[in-house]
C-alpha cells in the first residue's frame, strides 16, 4: 500500500516538475519579477502538496527587502519549502546549475550560484549579493554549507554574511523542521546526507506518512557593532532554537 501511494506521489510530482518546465519556458517570458516571484511561490506549495507534504509558518515572513535569510539545511525540500513560506533568491553551489531539469527550474526561480573551491568566485559572489540587497531583494543562505542529519547543526560559515554587512542590510534567521503530521515527531524522511542518494532520500520521502514542514522565521537583526564571526555564531543559536520551537 505504501509503495502504492509513494507510486501515485511520484507520477504526480513528475508531472508537477514537467508543467513547472513548461512554465518557465513559454510564460515567464512575458511576466514582471514580482509575477515569476508568485508563480514560483505557488508552483512550490503545490509541488509539496503533491509530494504529501503540509506547510505551517510560525512567525513573520519579510514582507519586503533588503534582508538576508539564514536557515539550517536538512533536505532537498528546503528550497521549495522556503519558497513556498516566502519568495526568495537563494544562493547556491554551481553544481545545482547543471542539475538535469532541477537546474533550469532554480535558475528560473532567480537563484545565484557561487563556486565555492575558488576564493575569486566567492568575493564575485559577495558582491553580486551586495548589489542584489541594496537593489532591495530577499536573499537566502544555508551558511551550514552542506545538509545535516537534522539532529545536531554544523557551524555557520561567516564569510556568507558579508554582503549584509556590506549592504547593512539585516538578516533573518529561520529554523526548518519537517515533522510527522500526526505525532508531531522530527521526521527525519527527507534527510539527504552523506552516502544518500537524491533518488533514495526522495523515495523515502514519498513512503513516509503525511509530513508537515515547519518555517519558523525569528526577527530581523542587523550586525552593529558585533564582529561578523560573533554575529555568525548569534545567529546559528537562534536559527537552532527556531528550529526546535
Amino acid at each position: 500500500m505504501k509503495s502504492l501511494l509513494a507510486s501515485w506521489r511520484l507520477l504526480r510530482l513528475l508531472g508537477h516538475i514537467v508543467k513547472g518546465l513548461a512554465i518557465v519556458a513559454l510564460r515567464f517570458p512575458a511576466l514582471s519579477p514580482d509575477q515569476q516571484h508568485a508563480r514560483v511561490q505557488v508552483w512550490s506549495l503545490e509541488l509539496l502538496a503533491h509530494a504529501g507534504i503540509s506547510l505551517r509558518i510560525l512567525g513573520q515572513p519579510p514582507v519586503s527587502g533588503p534582508v538576508m535569510l539564514v536557515a539550517n539545511h536538512i533536505s532537498w525540500l528546503d528550497i521549495p519549502v522556503m519558497h513556498a513560506a516566502r519568495h526568495c533568491r537563494f544562493v547556491s553551489k554551481s553544481d545545482v546549475q547543471g542539475w538535469p531539469l532541477i537546474g533550469t527550474l532554480a535558475t528560473a526561480a532567480g537563484t545565484l550560484y557561487i563556486e565555492r573551491s575558488s576564493r575569486r568566485d566567492a568575493l564575485r559572489m559577495v558582491r553580486s549579493m551586495q548589489e542584489a540587497l541594496e537593489r532591495g531583494e530577499v536573499l537566502a543562505v544555508f551558511p551550514e554549507g552542506t545538509t545535516g542529519d537534522g539532529r545536531e547543526m554544523l557551524p555557520f560559515h561567516a564569510n556568507l554574511l558579508q554582503a549584509a554587512v556590506a549592504a547593512q542590510a539585516p538578516v533573518q534567521p529561520v529554523g526548518l523542521r519537517f515533522a510527522d503530521k500526526a505525532t508531531g515527531a522530527t521526521s527525519f524522511a527527507p534527510s539527504y546526507i552523506g552516502d544518500e542518494t537524491l533518488v533514495g532520500s526522495i523515495w523515502r520521502t514519498l513512503c513516509a506518512p503525511p509530513i508537515e514542514a515547519v518555517v519558523h522565521y525569528g526577527p530581523p537583526e542587523r550586525a552593529g557593532e558585533r564582529d561578523r564571526r560573533i554575529w555568525t555564531q548569534h545567529l546559528h543559536d537562534t536559527v537552532d532554537q527556531l528550529r526546535r520551537g
